[in-house]
């Protein structure tokens, strides 16, 4: 079962207690109350040339979208398309009015890059560049309408200045659309990482929980067996009823096999003891266990000839969680059917990978567990789960992969396992 995708989490998550959608709308009123301070008290200060009627419509429509996104922020900021227009109409704004108040000879022509540094940190590539290209093409526009009074002032050629101005405008929309957004994708990548650590942590602890609470039970259980044995043998000493007999004799066997096949994985385990086994043996060894394990269960093994000789890397915890998962499908079955059936399927997918297939003839898994199910325990009508997690763990160690998904009659679970390469078993056998 694979993680989800990297996605916009890094953005929409809480950073000192404000949701970065917050952070982003405080952000843009900053910038509006700028321009309406640089207009009312600056224009003297900075020598800005202000056209005030056409100023008065620029503030008034963008305080009407400003309050609009910001009462929409939320659900505006959770696709990047959105956050993309609002950016948009911000650079759109901040052109209008930089054209109404000097044009290329405001000194706060450079306010342009603050849309283009917001969509390098938050969004994908595309965003920034096209608000980089349409910022550029304005600030061009705006110094090619300049009047020929201002290019030549007081006798002096002003044109290589306002064009190294240009230059340096151009140079630092490049540097924000190609480092920063290289740097912001890095640092949710590494969000992303870290938070499936955390989750791959959590899910361990679990893991190592159950694992020391299933060997404190299995040496508790250890004492009132063999006690069971030694009454079992008295009482068929005595006579007792052949029909309990086997039954009572089964039921014994059973767990003690399974309580020496515990002892014998966890010291393996334990040990990295590891090996490499052939599918025939696997096959077999899985067939001798069902029938020891699960008298009970209907099912039927298929392994195709030429994977016979083809070799796996395997410790003692794969058996386990490949009964775990059949005895799931069994009960499955069960539930539906009134019968434990199972179809157990081997195949390769290439040259590398075993494809291992358990089928069942159950309902099915709600479709809001199977994305849960192996990753967590999870309460459902049939139990938490605790299978279906522990034998995904154990595939996990493995290099393998547990994949659980609905078919047209009950639930599949499929295993998806390194193969060793032909030319190493060639190898070894020479």
């Amino acid at each position: 079962m694979k993680s989800t995708p990297m996605g916009m989490t890094g953005l929409f998550g809480r950073t000192g207690g404000l949701a970065a959608a917050d952070q982003l709308a405080l952000l843009r009123v900053l910038g509006l109350l700028l321009q309406l301070g640089l207009t009312l008290l600056g224009s003297d200060a900075f020598g800005l040339t202000l056209q005030p009627e056409p100023l008065w419509w620029v503030f008034g429509l963008e305080s009407a979208y400003l309050a609009l996104t910001l009462w929409l922020r939320h659900p505006l900021y959770r696709q990047s398309a959105g956050i993309f227009i609002a950016l948009l109409l911000d650079t759109l704004f901040w052109i209008s009015w930089l054209w109404f108040s000097g044009g290329a000879t405001n000194a706060f022509i450079s306010l342009l890059l603050v849309p283009i540094a917001l969509a390098a940190v938050t969004l994908p590539a595309w965003g920034s560049w096209s608000l980089a290209a349409l910022s550029t093409l304005a600030y061009s526009l705006m110094i090619l309408s300049l009047p020929e009074g201002h290019i030549r002032h007081q006798g002096m050629d002003m044109s290589s200045h306002f064009l190294g101005m240009w230059l340096n405008f151009v140079v630092s929309a490049l540097v924000l659309t190609t480092s920063v957004a290289l740097i912001s994708r890095r640092l949710r990548r590494q969000d992303t990482e870290l938070g499936w650590l955390r989750e791959n942590q959590l899910r361990q602890e679990q893991l190592l929980a159950l694992g020391t609470a299933s060997a404190q039970m299995a040496h508790q259980l250890a004492t009132p067996l063999a006690s069971l044995r030694l009454l079992l043998d008295e009482a068929m000493e005595e006579g007792l009823d052949a029909e309990a007999q086997v039954q009572m004799d089964q039921a014994l066997s059973r767990c003690e096999v399974t309580l020496n096949e515990l002892r014998r994985a966890t010291e393996s385990i334990r040990e990295r003891r590891r090996q490499a086994v052939t599918l025939a043996a696997l096959g077999q060894n899985m067939r001798q266990q069902l029938m020891l394990l699960m008298p009970e269960v209907d099912f039927s093994l298929t392994l195709p000839a030429g994977l016979t000789e083809r070799e796996i890397i395997t410790d003692a915890s794969l058996l386990p969680a490949l009964l775990a998962l059949v005895d799931n499908a069994a009960k499955a079955s069960l539930n539906n059917i009134g019968e434990p059936k199972v179809e157990i399927g081997f195949d390769s997918l290439g040259d590398t990978r075993l494809e291992i297939n358990i089928k069942d003839y159950g309902r099915g898994i709600e479709a809001h567990l199977l994305g849960e199910l192996g990753l967590m325990p999870v309460a459902s009508r049939t139990g938490m789960g605790v299978a279906v997690l522990l034998s995904h763990a154990s595939l996990e160690k493995l290099g393998g992969e547990l994949v659980l998904h609905n078919g047209p009659q009950g639930c599949e679970a499929r295993i998806s396992l390194p193969l060793l390469p032909v030319s190493a078993i060639k190898g070894d056998a020479a």
